[in-house]
């Protein structure tokens, strides 16, 4: 075993710890359910747009990037569009690194705000060709036969959801788009950590506790064996929103 090797086996040995201490993980938990930091995704920004993501799960879709080498990118919720911006960003690094050369990266939102549409794509990512933007519902029927349509030259292709947190929006969501994730990738459930909030902690949204992402994924996941949640991500992150949420297809 060279040292590269040692020091990974280390790494991953620390990770599986980490996952078993109940008291990290609570405490974990109780910074994110303060109640000052529900707004805390809304203060970073990727390559100068809005992410609305925790730092913690940017960095874990660089990992996941880098280690399935998706051609295709498919992301449902679009808002600012910073999360359209990293994904196509890190796929063009990861070409730079003798990655996948063609790629592409398909958002989905039902109201793309004219002026974010016009930021998004003045960006030069954006320019480089690489993201296409659909509007519409993600689960209407045209829009999910638009996307597999889309879909059907691409080889290595991973899903991530991150619109309507519902239940009922989100596990729609699963049946038609987690069909179209390659073995081997991943199907990112955003904002499970609802689940874990207080009851009241989001009185003007329709989702709160059991009725959200990480509901849908567990009804999902009971009739999918084809798919697993990666709970060494869980184990790894311990600060995230998507806690249960990285679903692996593995068959």
């Amino acid at each position: 075993m060279n040292m590269h090797e040692k020091f990974r086996m280390e790494r991953i040995e620390g990770i599986a710890e980490q996952g078993k201490d109940e008291e990290a993980r609570r405490l974990s938990q109780a910074w994110i359910s303060h109640p000052g930091l529900h707004q805390y995704s809304y203060n970073f920004s990727w390559l100068g747009r809005p992410i609305i993501q925790y730092p913690q799960d940017i960095v874990a879709m660089q990992e996941l990037i880098f280690t399935v080498q998706p051609d295709l990118i498919i992301e449902t919720g679009i808002a600012h569009g910073g999360s359209l911006i990293l994904y196509a960003s890190l796929l063009e690094l990861n070409a730079m690194c003798g990655g996948q050369q063609n790629f592409s990266v398909l958002g989905i939102d039902i109201d793309i705000r004219a002026h974010n549409r016009e930021a998004i794509e003045a960006h030069p990512i954006f320019q480089r060709g690489h993201i296409t933007m659909l509007e519409g519902s993600s689960i209407d029927a045209d829009m999910v036969a638009k996307v597999h349509k889309f879909s059907a030259p691409y080889k290595r292709i991973m899903v991530l959801l991150d619109s309507n947190h519902t239940h009922e929006h989100v596990f729609s969501e699963l049946t038609a788009y987690a069909p179209l994730v390659s073995v081997d990738s991943y199907c990112v459930v955003f904002d499970t950590v609802i689940e874990n909030m207080a009851a009241d902690a989001y009185p003007d949204r329709p989702w709160g506790k059991g009725n959200n992402p990480m509901t849908a994924a567990g009804a999902y996941l009971a009739s999918h064996p084809e798919y697993v949640c990666d709970e060494m991500m869980d184990s790894k992150l311990l600060i995230s929103v998507a806690p249960k949420g990285f679903l692996k297809r593995i068959a």
